[in-house]
């Protein structure tokens, strides 16, 4: 099944709309770092959107959302030929190991998880009406990590603890049936988190404090302008804060010149400059940052079919991979030779009767 002697990694996104810089400095340049180095798997992860939307007006939008998705990593350097992006939803071996390993996790284990209730609280959804589904996501997420028998799989701090699920799981299979699987290791990320323009949290759309990798330059000056910055610094001619303050890490972030950098810092924390100016530099560094991004992805986007044979071709290799998977688990579990027998047997009989 081995396709190549690198290590496996696998990980991807819900497709939830276009990528934001946070997804850019959080992930995907670390993704276009990774696929010269291991053999990639970018999961566009359908079924898991299920968890928190399941009604009919939200899987509408899943179709769209996957061009845009898809548009945004082209544009950002992902590449088909040396990574694999597939839809989740149309490898159907992962229903099959999703069932399977629900019966290797206990609930408790799952309910332990920190991550569960951060995502049922941003989903307002309260203890007491929590889904299966949301509850036992992590088992579909392992049963994704599994399926090509990823190695790595890179995460932050904070989900690490789904890569370690993902290790019990594939570890009692491998105890119960017959060794499989690898056990995974977190690939841990050491980028921070970025903040959004509201300096409130994390960049988030459902916060709407992004600035979206696809905005024009227009749409990104206005953002800028509108950035959260030193709260007490209601004149220019009072000394500001720069630690913690999000105007400054997206200059470090984003802005090249570290002259400027030093320069705005030392005038802001005496009170010599004012917001406009270092905001406008900003939207600068980061309009130039995401120029060529704009460009590549415009030209991707007239190509007609271009990401609809991406993900076509993507997730034929994908499933090629996942069937096998499959086929040893059920072959190891006693499974398949059963049927086979039950099969056989059958045949035999009306060939017989046909005879007869």
């Amino acid at each position: 099944m081995e396709s190549s002697t690198k290590k496996r990694i696998l990980t991807g996104d819900r497709p939830t709309g276009k990528l934001h810089l946070g997804h850019y400095v959080g992930s995907i340049k670390n993704r276009v770092a990774l696929q010269d180095k291991y053999d990639c798997y970018f999961i566009i992860a359908d079924l898991h959107t299920l968890t928190t939307k399941p009604q009919k007006e939200d899987i509408l939008h899943i179709r769209a959302n996957v061009h845009e998705m898809i548009l945004d990593y082209l544009a950002c350097g992902i590449d088909p030929s040396k990574s694999t992006i597939y839809l989740q939803s149309a490898t159907e071996a992962v229903y099959h190991m999703n069932l399977i390993f629900e019966m290797l996790i206990s609930l408790n284990r799952l309910t332990g998880l920190p991550s569960l209730k951060e995502m049922a609280k941003n989903a307002h959804i309260e203890n007491e009406s929590m889904p299966f589904g949301l509850i036992g996501y992590p088992v579909l997420q392992s049963a994704d990590i599994l399926m090509p028998r990823a190695n790595l799989v890179p995460v932050g701090k904070d989900n690490e603890a789904h890569v370690e699920l993902t290790r019990d799981i594939a570890r009692r299979f491998n105890q119960y049936y017959g060794e499989l699987f690898p056990l995974p290791e977190a690939l841990l990320s050491s980028v921070p988190t970025l903040i959004g323009t509201d300096g409130q949290g994390k960049m988030s759309k459902s916060a709407k404090n992004t600035i979206l990798l696809s905005d024009e330059a227009e749409v990104v000056e206005k953002k800028v302008r509108g950035m959260y910055t030193d709260p007490n610094r209601i004149r220019a001619d009072i000394p500001g804060k720069v630690e913690g303050n999000p105007v400054f890490i997206y200059h470090e972030i984003f802005n090249t010149n570290l002259a400027e950098i030093e320069d705005f810092k030392r005038r802001y924390r005496e009170g010599n400059i004012g917001d406009v100016e270092i905001k406008s530099s900003l939207a600068n560094a980061i309009n130039h940052f995401l120029a060529p991004i704009r460009e590549r992805r415009k030209h991707f986007a007239n190509e007609k079919g271009l990401v609809e044979q991406v993900i076509y071709e993507g997730t034929e290799k994908m499933n090629e991979i996942a069937n096998e998977t499959v086929k040893e688990m059920k072959s190891l579990m006693g499974l398949s030779g059963y049927w086979k027998k039950i099969v056989k047997t059958a045949r035999e009989r009306m060939s017989n009767e046909n005879l007869s």
